[in-house]
């Protein structure tokens, strides 16, 4: 049997993402996050006054319209015509002009199928703290969308004079509510910017949604998502406006497979440009196939290839086919737990399969190490 082999290439990229931080590097122990769920059932969060964040995070209205149709409709003329159109209903009386001081401008984007699905309750939630317009639901809308047509509406106003919406644009954060794979799909989406010379990336902060929550839990937003979440709610947005930003690490990967394409891209990846297939060859010294299939994505704290790549692929899917299954964090470890059982060490059908006994028979990995313009192979270890 032949055995297909993939190659992966990955670059550390020069350009920092963002992420508002308030908590030492280390990260927080997991009894910390179970104490921070604990504590939110009292008080917590309640001492943030709402009518202050709105002020502080909600948008004017002509402004958060614009960007609403300009994601909607995938167009900035229409983002445009919405702030005049919005405008003109401010002068007219028939709708209250507020925002018009905004500190912090936030948008924020709401998984709802990560952890135990939240997401609808948590929606309607931020639309009663800061605004609807400013609350998108991923299942709807695209971060890249919101990227191309959302900022590029508020760059459009900046162009033509608007000093609020040049404000808006230069001092708007990012709040992903959903775990981490929702955050690294929007800050891949953000890092669009960098490429094309549009900065400043948003800060992203995290309220944390998912089953694992790494990435929060590095980052000081918590491990899980707290029981008493509708005061807790609060304390993250303003955490969110009052944090500090500090960089994190970005890396591109290419991956290449000699044949056969995938049907269904994770949002992590996409088709690769020729360039970037050409660069590829180079570094690992073959040739280009007719067949030969490219992708390349962002990744964060780590790229999973293997047993646990199984495991989390195999979840994803059943928590589409059998949403009913995946009700809460408690319920998605035991899932969890039993795809490791199935796929990972323990019973596993892997050893009947030549092709995926080890990853040394079917893998190749370079990598490019900063300030190095040569790529490395690096020998996968016989475990």
């Amino acid at each position: 049997m032949e055995r297909a082999e993939a190659e992966v290439e990955m670059a550390g990229n020069g350009d920092a993402v963002h992420t508002p931080h308030s908590a030492p590097p280390t990260a927080p122990s997991a009894r910390v996050s179970i104490w921070e769920s604990v504590r939110a059932c009292g008080v917590w969060g309640r001492d943030v006054d709402k009518a202050e964040l709105r002020r502080r995070v909600v948008m004017p209205l002509y402004a958060r319209r614009a960007v609403a149709a300009a994601v909607a409709e995938k167009d900035e003329a229409a983002g445009v015509a919405a702030a005049a159109a919005a405008r003109d209903e401010a002068v007219g009386g028939a709708e209250e002009e507020d925002g018009l001081e905004v500190v912090t401008p936030m948008v924020v984007f709401v998984n709802s199928k990560s952890g135990g699905r939240h997401g609808p309750e948590l929606k309607v939630r931020l639309h009663e703290l800061i605004s609807k317009e400013q609350v998108f639901d991923l299942s709807v809308v695209k971060p890249s969308d919101f990227v191309r047509y959302g900022l590029g509406c508020l760059e459009r106003l900046a162009d033509q004079g608007d000093n609020c919406a040049k404000d808006i644009r230069a001092n708007l954060r990012i709040m992903v509510a959903g775990g981490d794979g929702t955050v690294g799909w929007v800050l891949g989406c953000l890092q669009e910017l960098n490429k094309s010379k549009r900065e400043p990336v948003p800060p992203t902060g995290i309220i944390p949604l998912g089953t694992g929550n790494d990435l929060a839990r590095s980052f000081g937003w918590g491990g899980s998502f707290p029981f008493g979440w509708r005061s807790a709610v609060k304390r993250y947005l303003n955490k969110a406006v009052s944090a500090s930003v500090v960089h994190l690490d970005s890396w591109q990967a290419v991956i290449r497979m000699p044949e056969g394409e995938i049907t269904e891209l994770p949002h992590a990846l996409k088709k690769a440009e020729p360039a970037d297939q050409l660069e590829f060859s180079k570094a690992s010294g073959s040739e280009l196939t007719e067949k030969a299939s490219c992708y390349k994505g962002v990744f964060y704290n780590y790229l999973s290839i293997g047993m646990d790549a199984q495991v989390a692929y195999g979840f994803h899917h059943l928590r589409d086919e059998k949403p009913y299954l995946a009700q809460g964090p408690v319920a998605n470890k035991l899932i969890y737990a039993g795809y490791s059982c199935t796929q990972g060490w323990f019973c596993t059908p892997c050893t009947a399969s030549p092709q995926l006994r080890g990853l040394r028979n079917i893998l190749r990995l370079y990598i490019k190490r900063a300030n190095c313009s040569e790529w490395e192979q690096i020998q996968m270890p016989s475990r």
